[in-house]
């Protein structure tokens, strides 16, 4: 699905900002309206416009991203995107159980020129025994305080207690930090994307590149950025190719291209969870997109629209006062195609945030395998091994989270020795080890004609049963249960407005599903005010409702129905639908093409074979929403 849109393209140039943050006052109203109109994404109400005050203006229109800025605040801002300084020694650490065991010491700083190293463990600070304290606060506290004053540090190195005297001072605490774990995994920390990013990557590959045969990116807690910071960051490990599509409120595209090779060709792991938002987001997206390496972790936030940063260096006389306004812009879609909108990005490994890490590890293992214990895994465009011995013996909950966030659809083998390999599953590996590794598999799969989309459904936690562990899948699937299934894949977050419906109640199981599907378009009423949450919803209903979903989720697609030809509606296999569904019928089971020209069918059934007013199966539902995120890459390709 990664094609590249020719129509109404142009280069981005606009500074676009992609975080989130507070507000308050200078700007005038007459001026921010005026500002609103023109570049808003969405129409603004005429109501929002005649609000007396800024502040009135922006709560009336109802979007967390669009912000006004005090001189103050924008200074605030612009500093979340930037390295950091404290007064301290220039130390990270983790708390073990024989005290504070160093995991780095900064350039420059003066634990750096104390002699302190990576692997030192901290057992008091200025003779107060930090395995006494339990407030993690107040050991921070302990290593800060006045520039040149004075902290006692007494540490264990190879079994050996030292005490060094250091001096504080300022240290620069970088937004995004390097390192090279086990002599060849190069590692990444990145808090925010800002104007020093770019440079902190090039310089962590340009350290660690000769030794590094695979790369770790941490996306964890990343609220995003900047735009530019996040694609050419990716461009590092992707090379030249477009890696980034916004599209206005006009229908107007930009892109974003990376112009020059990428600085390494080792796999990337990115880890995620579910505070790594917008920049952070297009950075793993274009990951994804190219194949470069695996995802791990949380979905994402699910923040799939930018900002424009309105300031005096634009409008001199609207923000003489140093003032600013961020205002939502733009939708962004991955070099797929795809918002991350609401939906995020799906992690190629969807797994306990908190055992990411430990997982990213277990596959950067590059020591040669040979055996009857090795594991090899084929995901993410590259091959992983494991030993799985040594993984059951020293982390066997990563190598269950590893096992059970498996695809099925993964190939996976078991070395016999001699590099001849086994096909086998992940529960046969997991049985190998003595781990007991559940399958994503209903307790009623073998009665669905699609229980291997079923299953892929269930590992990426897009598809629910019913809650005895079954699916049901010959069922009839009703308007309610329609809005569960797309509310549980799209990640709606729990609507705050009411019931649109008299014949919905806010008490209802399926009122917040109903609300948040109803909120996005996707779903209508039959009108009264009513929607029939009971009521079976039909063949050619549920593809509209699908229809109106590939647009939302694909720019693509929506293009494509956008450029829809009349003759299409006059297709014979669309005879048997009613005027109002044929679009929908033609986007997902004509319009789309194959690498050959062939014509790529969607839904579960040539058009002409499908009775339009017959009701759907929660079968044929979950295999359309299967075939729609598979074949825009949403759902990580196998």
């Amino acid at each position: 699905m990664n094609r590249h849109i020719a129509s109404r393209l142009t280069a981005a140039a606009l500074a676009l900002s992609l975080l989130a943050l507070p507000a308050a006052q200078a700007l005038t109203p007459k001026q921010a309206a005026q500002l609103l109109q023109t570049y808003y994404i969405d129409e603004v109400p005429q109501s929002v416009l005649e609000q007396p005050t800024i502040e009135d203006m922006l709560a009336a229109l109802g979007d967390p991203y669009t912000e006004y800025f005090t001189a103050e605040d924008y200074a605030a801002f612009a500093a979340t995107m930037q390295d950091s300084t404290l007064v301290g020694v220039g130390i990270s650490y983790s708390h073990t159980e024989n005290g504070l065991l160093l995991g780095g010491v900064m350039a420059d700083s003066p634990a750096e020129a104390g002699g302190l190293q990576a692997g030192d463990i901290i057992v008091a600070v200025d003779g107060q025994d930090v395995l006494k304290e339990p407030d993690e606060d107040v050991i921070s506290d302990w290593f800060k305080g006045e520039v040149g004053s004075k902290v006692q540090v007494t540490y264990l190195r190879g079994g050996a207690r030292r005490t060094v005297t250091l001096t504080r001072n300022i240290v620069v605490v970088p937004a995004t930090s390097s390192d090279l774990l086990a002599g060849h995994i190069g590692y990444i920390d990145c808090d925010t994307f800002g104007e020093e990013t770019y440079g902190h990557f090039r310089d962590a590959i340009d350290a660690y590149g000769a030794e590094a045969d695979v790369w770790i990116v941490d996306l964890r807690t990343n609220l995003g950025g900047a735009t530019d910071a996040a694609v050419d960051s990716a461009g590092l490990f992707i090379g030249e190719g477009d890696l980034l599509y916004f599209r206005d409120g006009v229908g107007n595209y930009e892109y974003h291209p990376y112009e020059n090779d990428a600085a390494t060709d080792a796999p990337v792991i990115v880890l995620v969870d579910q505070n790594t938002a917008s920049a952070a987001e297009i950075f793993t997206a274009a990951i994804q997109s190219y194949s470069r390496g695996l995802i791990i972790g949380g979905r994402t936030y699910g923040k799939g629209v930018a900002q424009t940063v309105l300031t005096k260096r634009s409008f001199p006389r609207f923000f003489a006062d140093g003032d600013a306004l961020k205002i939502t812009s733009h939708r962004f879609f991955s070099p797929a195609g795809n918002t991350t909108d609401q939906i995020g990005v799906i992690p190629d490994l969807l797994m306990d945030e908190r055992l990411a890490a430990d997982v990213a590890l277990l596959l950067a293992d590059s020591v040669p395998r040979q055996g009857d214990d090795t594991l090899q895994i084929d995901l993410g465009g590259a091959l992983w091994q494991l030993n799985l011995t040594t993984a059951a013996q020293e982390t066997p909950e990563a190598l269950l989270a590893l096992l059970e966030a498996l695809p099925i659809s993964a190939g996976v083998w078991l070395s016999k020795g001699d590099n001849n390999w086994l096909d086998a599953t992940a529960v046969q590996a997991g049985a190998q080890v003595g781990l007991e590794v559940e399958a994503p598999l209903f307790t009623d799969h073998d009665q669905s004609r699609y229980a291997e989309a079923l299953s892929i459904l269930k590992t990426y936690d897009m598809l629910q049963g019913v809650g005895d562990g079954s699916y049901h899948p010959a069922d009839t699937l009703t308007r309610a249960e329609l809005c569960q299934i797309l509310a549980s894949a799209l990640n709606c977050v729990i609507p705050e407005n009411p019931s649109p419906y008299t014949d919905v109640s806010d008490d209802a199981w399926y009122a917040p599903a109903v609300i948040a599907v109803s909120n996005m378009g996707l779903v209508k009423g039959i009108g009264h005010d009513l929607f029939l949450p009971e009521e079976p919803i039909d063949h050619q209903q549920f593809i509209t409702v699908m229809g109106r979903l590939a647009q939302r989720l694909n720019m693509f697609l929506y293009e494509d129905s956008a450029a829809m030809p009349s003759s299409a509606l006059e297709s014979e296999a669309l005879a048997g639908y009613d005027g109002w569904a044929k679009s929908s019928v033609w986007l997902l089971a004509e319009s789309q093409e194959g690498y050959f020209g062939n014509s790529l069918n969607l839904l579960w059934d040539d058009p002409a074979n499908i009775v339009s007013t017959q009701p759907t199966t929660r079968d044929e539902a979950a295999y359309l929403l299967y075939r729609l995120l598979t074949y825009t890459e949403i759902l990580p390709p196998t």
